[in-house]
């Protein structure tokens, strides 16, 4: 089941995320497929705490980019758009280096709310975080 409203593709996504915190950390879009929307971040000293592991929220990070950004290709641009409401995020194995790659699968594509699967694994596929992320549909005030 194809699940995107607004055309997506790699080049828009990461368009889309030029000056922003996803930027920042490195994060690259890498895959976009009927039903979900991936990306990798690297484990390095913008994204590792004192102990020399991935920082927690730097996983959060990268679950809520991903979601949200996925969020945001399943509305009409034109009328809606997505922000985040709510984030859980379990964490299950440390990352100490390399890359990490979270992938974002919807839940729930409702009229006023979403709700989005985001895994995130290391380079070796051992799961390092299990994310839920919960966004809401807003529309566009019509000028």
């Amino acid at each position: 089941m194809k699940i995107w409203k607004t055309k997506i593709d790699i080049e828009l996504v990461t368009e889309r995320a030029k000056n922003s915190m996803s930027e920042f950390l490195g994060i690259e879009f890498i895959e976009v497929s009927d039903n979900y929307l991936s990306a990798r971040m690297s484990v390095d000293h913008r994204t590792k705490q004192p102990l020399g592991i991935m920082h927690g929220g730097a996983s959060c990070v990268l679950a809520e980019t991903i979601g949200s950004t996925a969020a945001q290709y399943c509305v009409d641009f034109a009328t809606e758009y997505c922000v985040g409401l709510d984030i859980n995020t379990n964490h299950i194995r440390a990352a100490r280096s390399g890359f990490v790659i979270g992938k974002a699968s919807p839940y729930h594509l409702g009229q006023s709310t979403q709700v989005w699967h985001i895994e995130i694994t290391d380079e070796e596929n051992r799961l390092v975080s299990v994310n839920r992320l919960t966004m809401a549909v807003l529309k566009r005030k019509q000028v």
